[in-house]
């Protein structure tokens, strides 16, 4: 990052970032000090701000929801659907207890407001325990920061160190990681069948293995028209599978316009990932998404777990069953590491990597 000029002051944006991340405070800290304003590094450009504002006239649109304990043909023809048109959907009666859903969101938020120098001690940017507390994954890659604070947490193929998880939250992680595992597998099974494929084919190539949970915290910001919590991104995975608090906030691109995914109580979010739509010959779409800065004084809290392969160096592309004289593949084959090092080393922006691997 270059030494950038702002009102006429020139400023090192590079060592401003180092030293907010060298204080390991977070956003959160920042909130802590009583600012009124947000520091440089946090604000977006105009382009970014300029697409926050409000549709003057917006679509009704809802991302559908989905009753799991419908008939299986109906509930494979409906989220084959959301799949295809909107790459999200809610699910309700998905055989999770809701008081394990809001146990879960509770302990994330308990973490996130422990003392900072408790916080502190987790505040890594390597993953070598498994465990860390950052702001902001893309912190040394993106053009401007975002409002938000996040413990991630390695799920699979194994934990880390049950010493390793922050006890404020670490009973709730271990059992959060054996719920989602468990309803991403039946997922993954709904998607196959939709696509007309064998309901193991998705967890097949190892989907289901390397899992990754983070918990997001959004606190309060006092310029939520100059920043966002998430910028615009895809994922970079197969599946996300989200449990958000009742604060929303969270957005989504359809025909060109932002929807809100208006929190439903006891409602789960599945979101189709980067990997799956190119599995899928783009059958599946992976839609951009992003987070809004939270304007309320109430934090919000949401907990995604991202299902990835743990096959890193096979080769994926299309499914062979969904390619055709007719319907030709439309990417080509690669190393699912070579992807992932291309996802890190960018900014949050927009539609990820799915167009450089495009045939």
């Amino acid at each position: 990052m270059a030494t950038t000029v702002d009102s006429g002051n020139q400023y090192d944006r590079a060592e401003e970032v180092k030293r907010f991340d060298d204080s390991k405070i977070g956003v959160k800290g920042l909130v802590d000090s009583g600012l009124t304003t947000i520091p440089r590094i946090f604000l977006h450009p105009p382009e970014t701000l300029s697409d926050l504002k409000p549709n003057p006239k917006p679509k009704s649109v809802a991302i559908p929801t989905i009753d799991l304990s419908g008939p299986r043909s109906t509930v494979v023809e409906q989220v084959a659907a959301a799949s295809r048109s909107f790459g999200f959907f809610q699910i309700v009666n998905h055989g999770i207890p809701v008081q394990v859903l809001d146990r879960m969101i509770a302990s994330i938020r308990a973490f996130h407001e422990l003392p900072t120098d408790v916080k502190a001690r987790f505040y890594r940017r390597d993953a070598g325990t498994g465990v860390s507390f950052i702001s902001n994954v893309d912190l040394f890659h993106s053009k401007a920061a975002s409002w938000r604070d996040t413990l991630q947490i390695r799920l699979g193929p194994t934990l880390p160190e049950l010493e390793h998880i922050p006890e404020v939250c670490r009973d709730e992680v271990v059992q959060w990681n054996l719920h989602s595992t468990t309803l991403a597998e039946q997922l993954m099974g709904l998607l196959s069948e939709g696509l007309g494929l064998d309901k193991d084919t998705i967890k097949n190539t190892t989907c289901l293995d390397a899992r990754v949970m983070v918990g997001h915290y959004y606190p309060c910001c006092p310029q939520p028209d100059l920043t966002v919590g998430i910028a615009s991104h895809t994922d970079p995975g197969v599946l996300t599978l989200l449990l958000q608090d009742h604060t929303g906030g969270l957005q989504i691109k359809h025909e060109g316009q932002w929807v809100d995914v208006k929190p439903v109580h006891g409602a789960l979010v599945i979101n189709i990932a980067d990997i799956l739509q190119i599995m899928s010959n783009d059958e599946y779409k992976s839609v951009e998404h992003r987070v809004l800065a939270n304007p309320s004084e109430e934090a919000r809290v949401s907990i995604a777990v991202f299902f990835n392969p743990s096959a890193r160096e096979a080769l994926y592309g299309p499914f062979a069953e969904l390619t055709s004289p007719e319907k030709p593949a439309h990417y080509r084959q690669f190393i699912y590491n070579d992807y992932m090092r291309r996802f890190f080393t960018k900014e949050l922006d927009g539609k990820t990597l799915t167009n450089f691997y495009k045939l």
